[in-house]
């Protein structure tokens, strides 16, 4: 397992609550659209075992050709201690990144491309909307749907409607209006649904999805095939 050990270039306030961190780019690391990364403080690796506490799954919310890695996290007022390190550390504070691999690719299969997501889960659909832009073969369109209920909506420069490029975008702050939504996109019948946020969220709006009649295959998880495998099954299979 090959570790990059990179510095923080640069700290954004994205809202009160939701910071960016852009890494310098190791000269031989990249990724697709949709990848997420093993994120490491320093520490992590320094017994005799890893110390999980100083590492997180997190998302990369940049292209390569942006030439820096974005991480974008909610840091709360009461948090974990990962996340009371990570918002002492300033620009040049060494971190490290590995295990990079994407569940979620966009996928080109000429259907419409439907984004659900709660909160920074937005962060992960950001890479694959701008991949989308550069390059729209073989996508009919893409509507993005977030639900943030502290109304601090993210990138709401790239998350904006273009229906010139075929692109819609949605930001909702409660539940109600935003499973009334859900059920009206699932009215394609033959659309990609990629779903982003809480175990609990994935599975709400899955349950959805399956009363409306979308397939299994037509849903993408940011898991493990095994992991989204079971929770495939949890609702298609056990209802």
């Amino acid at each position: 397992m090959q570790i990059y050990w990179t510095k923080i270039n640069k700290i954004i306030d994205e809202t009160p609550e939701v910071k960016t961190f852009l890494l310098d780019r190791p000269e031989d690391f990249t990724w697709e659209e949709g990848s997420h990364t093993h994120f490491a403080l320093e520490g992590f690796n320094a017994g005799d075992k890893p110390n999980r506490s100083l590492i997180r799954h997190m998302s990369i919310c940049t292209l390569p050709h942006e030439n820096a890695i974005g991480i974008t996290t909610r840091i709360r007022e009461q948090c974990s201690e990962f996340k009371t390190i990570l918002r002492s550390l300033e620009v040049g504070s060494k971190v490290a990144i590995f295990k990079t691999h994407t569940n979620v690719p966009l996928k080109r299969e000429n259907k419409n491309i439907y984004l659900l997501s709660s909160g920074v889960g937005l962060a992960t659909f950001r890479p694959l909307v701008l991949d989308y832009f550069e390059r729209a073969d073989n996508v009919e369109k893409i509507h993005s749907l977030n639900i943030d209920s502290s109304q601090d909506f993210l990138f709401s420069n790239i998350f904006e409607s273009v229906p010139d490029k075929k692109f819609i975008s949605q930001f909702v702050d409660n539940r109600k209006d935003y499973y009334e939504k859900v059920k009206n996109l699932a009215t394609d019948k033959s659309g990609i649904f990629y779903i982003v946020g809480s175990d609990e969220f994935l599975t709400q709006n899955m349950e959805i999805l399956r009363e409306q009649g979308i397939e299994p295959e037509q849903i993408m998880l940011d898991k493990r095939k095994d992991v989204r495998d079971e929770f495939i099954s949890s609702v298609y299979i056990a209802k």
